[in-house]
């Protein structure tokens, strides 16, 4: 069937309560902000902090790390579809996603905080243990936690208009959100060089991870306290098999999930910002410099997204902001080429552009941060059309299988570059210098390299199809066939 432009929502009542957008935006904000502070810091925390004072050589050491991120990401990923399976099992006076928020906070906050304390035993195997530990723990109860959250996009509304402004809000702030460690990171260095007159890096992390972890599960509450779930649920047992089967088999779904593989490689900058905020900036707490560019051009773009959303389709937006992406990142690359990093570190009008580029580049975030979630509510419909199974949460963690093992790749990857640029680890509680070679390889981490990944990442969608009439015509049979909670 050809695809039209525009997707026109079918006309219908709106479900939900004022205060349930902002609460769920706040949410996403403080989950973000945890998150987004395990996923920036947490490679340099283990590499230069944890076990920079270990004796072992920078390439074992990153080879060790890399390792990390790849086991614990694979067995969050598996864990995530049993954690998905069990969540649309679940039947409460609170729903079936509102428990899982609930219950998994407290670990997950005692866990965020515990993986940026190093013991000082002596023991390298010891610290290694530990980290790998706590990282595999925290993959599996973020993932408990993110779900269920991230289901409310499907569940809080049937009205696919009303469900696509929910989640615009909803993703702005948690692009924001994800920025928040840096803030706090930033306000924890001035203190520090205000008493002593230097920073001691190490403690820093330590600190900011505790104000992250706090204010990120107390945001994260607020969709336990304040949200609902409005669409029915299915009165159809499955087992996980069939369950798997009907998510799996949905082409449009799986034209989601996939893209999360063939784009993995584009977040491997995430690996080398801090480290360009140190050598080129001059501290870690300037990676704010570096990030809040991209991020506001990523909250930005959410509203561009949100926009175009009631006049193009989803397909076209995300491949169109894909080759935006790509071709940014190659003028940031050709940029960086021109003026080496040395003409960065001693001229302002350069440095200057070079963030301005950032910002730039932050525009396509916007659309990979919320189109696909607009396209999983979408298919969870069109699998209830066909199946008449209700699968929310088993269908983002079908997505999230690919993903957790798309970040399994990406931080593993990004390890590995940093061993490969010739990376010299710190032997005590702050950075030492690089090479320009380490430090020209970090740049092409930054640019070139995501640049082939956004691209590569646009491919599946090319083969979605649940756009313009198609889409229209599942919400209409869908809302005929079954009922809707008021409340």
């Amino acid at each position: 069937m050809a695809e039209k432009t525009v997707e026109a929502p079918v006309k219908m009542k709106k479900y939900l309560r004022k205060s349930e957008p902002i609460t769920y935006a706040a949410a996403l904000f403080g989950f973000a902000m945890l998150t987004g502070w395990v996923q920036g810091y947490s490679k340099t925390f283990f590499i230069d902090f944890a076990l920079g004072d270990s004796g072992l050589p920078t390439p074992a050491i990153t080879a060790i790390v890399a390792a990390l991120f790849f086991v614990a990401r694979i067995v969050g990923a598996i864990c995530d579809i049993g954690i998905g399976y069990k969540v649309d099992g679940t039947k409460s006076k609170w729903g079936k996603l509102r428990p899982w928020i609930l219950f998994g906070s407290a670990p997950l906050f005692i866990i965020t905080v515990l993986l940026f304390v190093a013991p000082r035993t002596g023991s390298a195997m010891f610290t290694i243990i530990w980290i790998y530990a706590l990282y595999i723990l925290y993959t599996i109860f973020a993932g408990a936690v993110e779900n269920p959250l991230n289901c409310f996009g499907a569940v809080s509304t049937p009205n696919p208009e009303e469900r696509g402004s929910f989640l615009s809000l909803a993703g702005i702030t948690k692009a924001v959100g994800q920025q928040g460690g840096m803030v706090a990171l930033l306000i924890i260095g001035i203190i520090f060089k205000a008493k002593y007159g230097h920073h001691i890096d190490k403690q820093e992390y330590t600190i900011a991870a505790i104000i992250c972890a706090f204010l990120g599960i107390a945001l994260t509450l607020l969709a336990f306290f304040n949200n609902r779930e409005r669409v029915p649920y299915t009165n159809e047992k499955t087992n996980i098999i069939e369950s798997l089967k009907v998510v799996f088999t949905n082409k449009n779904l799986l034209m989601v999930a996939l893209t999360k593989l063939t784009g993995f490689g584009r977040g491997v900058y995430s690996a080398v910002s801090i480290y360009i905020a140190v050598y080129l900036l001059g501290s870690k707490d300037l990676n704010i410099a570096l990030m809040l560019p991209m991020g506001v051009g990523t909250a930005v773009s959410m509203l561009i997204v949100n926009f175009l959303l009631k006049r193009v389709s989803t397909k076209k937006i995300y491949i169109g902001f894909c080759l935006y992406g790509a071709t940014m990142l190659a003028v940031l690359f050709g940029f960086t080429q021109i003026v080496g990093f040395k003409g960065l570190q001693d001229n302002v009008i350069f440095l200057v552009i070079f963030l301005a580029l950032n910002f730039l580049i932050g525009l396509q975030h916007g659309n990979t941060n919320l189109t696909p979630n607009i396209m999983i509510a979408d298919c969870i419909d069109e699998i209830e059309l066909k199946t008449g199974k209700r699968v929310d949460a088993l269908c983002y963690s079908g997505v999230s299988l690919f993903a957790k093992i798309a970040a399994a790749l990406t931080d593993s990857f990004g390890v590995l570059l940093i061993g490969w640029t010739g990376y010299i680890a710190a032997t005590g509680s702050t950075y030492g210098a690089q090479s320009n070679d380490t430090l020209n390889k970090f740049l092409i981490i930054y640019t070139i390299i995501p640049a082939v990944f956004v691209i590569l990442q646009g491919l599946p969608i090319l083969f979605y199809d649940l756009v313009g009439d198609k889409k229209k015509k599942v919400t209409e049979e869908l809302l005929a066939k079954r009922g809707v909670k008021e409340d």
